[in-house]
C-alpha cells in the first residue's frame, strides 16, 4: 500500500474522514450552499485534524478573489510603514488575507513593475502610503480595476484616506506643556513645505498666540542643534520649553541644550517631541515625551477599509483623521513650582 502520510491532504481526504460528499465537504469549507450548522462544524473539525489546507488558486476561483492585497510605498527603511503595515496584517489575517509588502525607493519605473506584479497576481486592492501626508502615489492607481486605500499619502478626492490628525497632535503637546506651567513655547519643525510640519507648525500657532515663533528646517538632529544654538545666541527671553516637529529634531534640541549647560527638564527647558520613534525617543537622555501617530491603528484601518472593498460593501470616501496620543516620558519634568 502506498504510504500517503506526508502528501497534502485534499478535499477528498476531509470529504471521506466526515463521511460527507466532496461537494459537502466543499460548501462546509467554504461557507457556501446549504449546509447545517452541525456538518458544516464536523467538516471544519475534520479538516484541521487531518491537516487539510485550501488551495489557495482553487478558493480564489471559486470566490472570485485571491485573499491577497498588496501595499505600496516610498518608505525604503520601513520607519513608518512597517507599524502600519503590521496594523494591516492583524485585522487581514484572521480573514485569511496575506499582505505583499513592495518599496518603491521614490523611482516611477520601479513603482510601475510592482504594481504590474500585483496585477498579476490577482491582488484584490492596493494600499499605497507613504513618508508624507502630500506625496502623490508615482503611478496611476485610481484607474486600476480593483480598489485603493490611501494612508499617510494624498489620494484623490473621491478616495478612502486616512491621515493621523496632526493639529489635534500638535495641541496635545501644547497643551501639555502648558499644564505643566510653560508659557514661552518655542517650535521647531521640518521644511515648510512638508504638509504636516504646516499642520503642527499652525495648531501650534493658534494655541500660543502672539509672540509664538516656528522655525522651519530639517527633518534632522543637526537641524534641531542649529535651531537651540540660534535662538539661544539671541538676545532676550528664552524658551521654557520647545515642542519640536519629530524625535529627530528633539533629540538633537536636547544636546544642543546640554552643550550649553542648559539643564532638562527642571526648571529650565521642557522638551516633547512628534513620533514615538521609539528606538529615538526611549534612548534620548532624558526620555522623550512625544506624540504618537498610532501608525499600527492607521494600519488596522487601512486594512478594514480594503477588506470592505474588496468584497463590494461600501466604505465612505474622504479623509479621516484619527487622533495622535501624548506618550509621556521624563524630558518635561513635573509641573513648575509657582513660588
Amino acid at each position: 500500500m502506498k504510504n500517503t502520510g506526508d502528501r497534502r491532504r485534499t478535499i477528498h481526504d476531509v470529504a471521506k474522514a466526515a463521511g460527507v460528499s466532496i461537494s459537502t465537504a466543499s460548501n462546509a469549507l467554504n461557507d457556501t450552499g446549504r449546509t447545517n450548522a452541525e456538518t458544516r462544524e464536523r467538516v471544519r473539525r475534520v479538516a484541521e485534524k487531518i491537516g487539510f489546507r485550501p488551495n489557495a488558486l482553487a478558493r480564489g476561483l471559486l470566490s472570485k478573489r485571491s485573499h491577497a492585497i498588496g501595499m505600496l510605498t516610498n518608505d525604503t527603511y520601513g520607519r513608518l510603514t512597517l507599524p502600519m503595515a503590521a496594523g494591516v496584517s492583524e485585522v487581514l489575517v484572521d480573514h485569511g488575507v496575506s499582505v505583499f509588502l513592495c518599496a518603491t525607493n521614490n523611482d516611477p519605473r520601479l513603482a510601475q513593475l510592482h504594481l504590474e506584479a500585483l496585477l498579476d497576481r490577482q491582488v484584490d486592492g492596493i494600499i499605497f502610503t507613504a513618508t508624507r501626508l502630500d506625496l502623490k502615489p508615482p503611478v496611476q492607481l485610481s484607474r486600476l480595476p480593483i480598489p485603493v486605500v490611501y494612508v499617510f499619502a494624498e489620494g484623490p478626492a473621491d478616495s478612502v484616506t486616512f491621515f493621523p490628525d496632526d493639529e489635534q497632535g500638535a495641541r496635545l503637546a501644547v497643551d501639555h506643556l502648558k499644564e505643566l506651567g510653560r508659557s514661552r513655547i518655542l517650535h521647531i519643525t521640518g521644511p515648510r513645505d512638508y504638509l504636516a510640519a504646516r499642520i503642527r507648525a499652525q495648531s501650534y500657532l493658534d494655541a500660543c498666540g502672539d509672540g509664538a515663533e516656528a522655525m522651519f528646517g530639517e527633518w534632522s538632529e543637526e537641524w534641531g542643534h542649529e535651531a537651540v544654538q540660534t535662538v539661544f545666541a539671541r538676545s532676550g527671553a528664552k524658551p521654557d520649553a520647545i515642542f519640536c516637529g519629530s524625535d529627530e529634531i528633539a533629540r538633537g534640541v536636547i544636546d544642543a541644550l546640554r552643550d550649553l549647560n542648559v539643564e532638562i527638564p527642571t526648571d529650565v527647558v521642557a522638551v516633547v517631541g512628534f513620533d514615538n520613534w521609539e528606538v529615538v525617543a526611549r534612548q534620548t537622555r532624558p526620555p522623550l515625551t512625544t506624540i504618537d501617530m498610532e501608525l499600527k491603528e492607521l494600519g488596522h484601518r487601512a486594512g478594514l477599509a480594503i477588506l470592505s472593498l474588496s468584497k463590494g460593501e461600501p466604505v465612505p470616501a474622504g479623509i479621516t483623521r484619527l487622533p495622535c496620543r501624548l506618550v509621556v516620558r521624563q524630558s518635561c519634568g513635573s509641573p513648575l513650582r509657582s513660588d
